[in-house]
């Protein structure tokens, strides 16, 4: 099957890398996620990664427990340079090629993020992982991944989740929540559904990057949703494709 999109977003929570390990990471669910990515740029996809940090520090949860905001929030982006550098390690160690831009310079550790580069990087043919956000405190992940999207010029933003797309409610919660395949951006926006936060939710919108919100842990996820199989997550766009 061949890919529906030529270049793609992943935003990746950090919570993702711990999988089931007492520590921060662990390295089977590493190997999972380098072989997806791996997977993809064999198809021919150009491919950027952003990776939470919450699996190490998450600035809100420090805040919560006294600590500065700014503060945290950088704690927090350093988190994402741990997880990035530790993505690209596995990426290698299976034989692909992959590149880590920070958002802040970080000279001796990872590249400074400049949109040319990396754009380059990805058509030669390697993984760019975008860590860091955007370089600001008060602003999420899923905001650093709405902006690197824009900045790569990317065919879509999937969002790897816990569940299988949007629902009208939280499923764990709601057994009668129902699963939406298709949504506008302004039916998203009606409904107050929480496909991402709002900042990187007008990105989105604003610049006419699909959203696609899936289950990372389906069987071959990300091959299925980049080729553009129907019924797995949901779309968000504007016109609905």
């Amino acid at each position: 099957m061949r890919p529906k999109y030529k270049r793609v977003l992943l935003k990746l929570s950090g919570e993702v890398l711990k999988g089931g390990s007492a520590g921060c990471l662990d390295d089977g669910v590493l190997g999972e996620v380098a072989a997806g990515l791996g997977g993809l740029v064999a198809l021919g996809v150009e491919v950027g990664v952003v990776i939470g940090g919450g699996n190490i520090f998450r600035g809100l949860t420090g805040v919560g427990r006294g600590t500065d905001r700014v503060l945290g929030d950088t704690m927090g982006m350093l988190a994402t340079v741990i997880n990035a550098l530790a993505v690209q390690n596995a990426l290698e160690r299976q034989g692909f090629r992959a590149v880590t831009f920070t958002a802040r310079p970080m000279a001796g550790v990872a590249r400074a993020f400049d949109a040319r580069e990396a754009i380059g990087a990805l058509e030669g043919g390697a993984v760019g992982l975008f860590a860091g956000g955007t370089g600001n405190p008060f602003f999420s992940t899923d905001s650093g991944a709405a902006l690197r999207a824009a900045e790569i010029g990317a065919d879509a933003l999937l969002k790897a989740t816990k569940v299988d797309g949007v629902y009208s409610a939280d499923p764990a919660k709601d057994p009668s929540a129902t699963r939406y395949e298709r949504l506008s951006y302004q039916e998203a926006l009606a409904k107050r559904l929480n496909v991402m936060d709002a900042a990187a939710f007008a990105l989105c919108r604003d610049n006419g990057i699909p959203i696609v919100v899936f289950d990372f842990h389906a069987p071959d996820a990300l091959r299925r949703i980049v080729c553009g199989e129907t019924g797995l997550g949901t779309v968000v766009a504007d016109p609905i494709p």
